[in-house]
């Protein structure tokens, strides 16, 4: 099997050592090229285009949001970016995902050799990942509603709309929650799906795999897109109509019940399925807490995270979705749901939103 080809392109040489050194010692990964800039990269990538690119943001001469774009523009191929954990690298980075960008691995101001030493699995599955993509089905950006009752349903949001968390909804009851699971190409997908829900929406919990630090930008991001209240969950967060709240990278994320009324818990612990957030550790709460009341939908995404939480809502009678493999990035994650019998329905990611305001009818 051929292997797949990498170039990696930062200004650190430390970093491109590193990243190197431990790609190189996978039989099935093979670097073409290490780079200090775009502009380099460029000239190399004429004479041999790689299957997986890995690039800085912050570089000299063209900065790696400016080649992201440009790639995407003119080949599309599998990209992942490599950033530092600060606020404005963040910031960066999630234009980056929205730029078409299919994973993030964070590096920190200092100590960073060891930092990817210690992250070498991460990248190794990353790359990986990233390397099955399916970049035909990779959205730079979210498509407007089409016509039809989702979108009919969805007002534009605007700056002076309503909070859920105002008086009036505080006597609400919550009988039903959604609860989405995503990996790699899960950016784009959610953006697409929540982006034509209407803002009464059943409430939603998600678990996309992404590093601390991002979902909040992510989560603020979305917000400004959505008819729906979207923000990162804080520990003891109410699941209401018309907010979604999504699990904090590095954290994971379980439903609760307080009588009538769903609440989130967040919490350290232990990496399951090698991540955290985990989907499996939120659909298994959301399978003991909410059982037939609940939907759950798990989405593009390497791996199989989720697929064994999935079986459990099953099996608890809860409602279930899979993506269907024609509309995913990377058909990992869906594909060991329905495997193991989890998927009550399989359908593509442009019909994911009517599904949900179906179910909360």
């Amino acid at each position: 099997m051929a292997r797949i080809k990498v170039i990696v392109v930062d200004d650190s040489a430390v970093v491109r050592q590193v990243n190197r050194e431990t790609l190189m010692r996978e039989s099935d990964i093979e670097v073409i090229a290490v780079c200090p800039d775009p502009v380099a990269a460029l000239e190399k990538m004429r004479r041999q285009w790689p299957d997986v690119i890995i690039t800085d943001i912050e570089m000299p001469r063209m900065d790696g949001l400016a080649f992201l774009r440009k790639i995407m523009a003119e080949r599309p191929t599998p990209t992942v970016i490599c950033s530092s954990l600060t606020e404005e690298g963040a910031a960066t980075t999630m234009e980056a995902l929205a730029a078409g960008a299919l994973a993030i691995i964070t590096k920190p101001r200092l100590g960073v050799k060891q930092f990817l030493q210690d992250a070498g699995d991460d990248l190794v599955s990353a790359v990986r990942a990233a390397a099955r993509a399916n970049m035909a089905r990779v959205r730079t950006s979210a498509p407007r509603p089409p016509p039809g009752p989702a979108a009919d349903a969805a007002p534009a949001a605007q700056p002076g709309r309503a909070s859920v968390g105002s008086a009036g909804a505080l006597h609400d009851t919550t009988e039903k929650v959604v609860a989405i699971g995503t990996s790699t190409g899960g950016t784009q997908a959610l953006e697409t799906v929540l982006t034509q829900l209407p803002r009464t929406c059943t409430g939603i919990v998600v678990v996309q795999h992404m590093p601390e630090k991002f979902t909040a930008l992510f989560s603020q991001r979305l917000d400004g897109l959505c008819a729906m209240e979207v923000r990162e969950a804080r520990d003891g967060d109410r699941v209401l109509p018309g907010r979604v709240l999504i699990a904090p990278g590095g954290r994971h994320m379980l439903l609760q019940r307080s009588g009538a009324q769903y609440l989130v818990q967040v919490r350290d612990g232990p990496v399951v399925n090698r991540h955290k957030p985990s989907v499996d550790v939120l659909f298994r709460s959301v399978a003991q807490v909410a059982g037939r009341n609940a939907l759950g939908i798990i989405m593009t995404g390497m791996g199989d995270d989720g697929a064994r939480g999935m079986k459990e809502m099953h099996d608890a009678h809860a409602q279930t979705i899979a993506e269907d493999e024609s509309t995913c990035v990377v058909f990992g994650m869906p594909k060991a749901a329905i495997e193991l019998g989890g998927a009550g329905k399989v359908v593509p990611l442009d019909r994911i939103a009517r599904e949900i305001i179906v179910y909360g009818r």
